[in-house]
């Protein structure tokens, strides 16, 4: 099976398609995909327009960590 080569544009629709598709218990699958995607573009001027989807991911990323932790604090305290 061969493998198409992404045009940058299309390795840019993969990271936004997975920044909204992503769900609490696909974010690090799709960080790590996105994050693999973003390497592979050529120039700067290519990642710069992914850094919102990237960092959109990684802020999700942050705040559903610090919301297990709350829960987790929460049935403690109980």
């Amino acid at each position: 099976m061969k493998l198409p080569m992404l045009s940058a544009d299309d390795k840019l629709a993969e990271i936004r398609a997975l920044y909204f598709r992503t769900t609490r218990r696909s974010i690090q699958k799709d960080l790590t995909k996105a994050l693999d995607l973003l390497k592979s573009m050529a120039s700067e001027a290519e990642r710069e327009r992914a850094t919102v989807y990237m960092e959109g991911m990684a802020q999700m990323r942050a705040d559903w960590s610090r919301g297990k932790k709350k829960v987790r604090s929460l049935k403690s305290e109980v």
